[in-house]
């Protein structure tokens, strides 16, 4: 008796079909995997710069829009200049 050939039904065990083209699976493995996320990138000399000049002058997330243009024309410029 041959189940798998009748139409409607579908055998959860059953590999998936390779892709016409190029032979890829249409369908990845459906199992998962634990990992670690990766560690944050160090930060070279310019990028820690800014980062120090944005922290004395204040700079926070969350801030408005015209604190931050006026931090950033009264403080941010001359620091960065020096």
């Amino acid at each position: 008796m041959i189940i798998g050939a009748l139409v409607g039904f579908t055998n959860p065990k059953r590999r998936p079909a390779p892709h016409r083209l190029e032979h890829i699976l249409t369908r990845q493995n459906s199992g998962f995997y634990v990992a670690r996320l990766p560690r944050p990138y160090p930060l070279n000399a310019p990028q820690r710069r800014v980062r120090d000049v944005a922290r004395s002058c204040g700079i926070a997330k969350g801030m408005s829009r015209s604190t931050l243009v006026h931090q950033m024309i009264d403080c941010v410029g001359p620091a960065m200049r020096k």
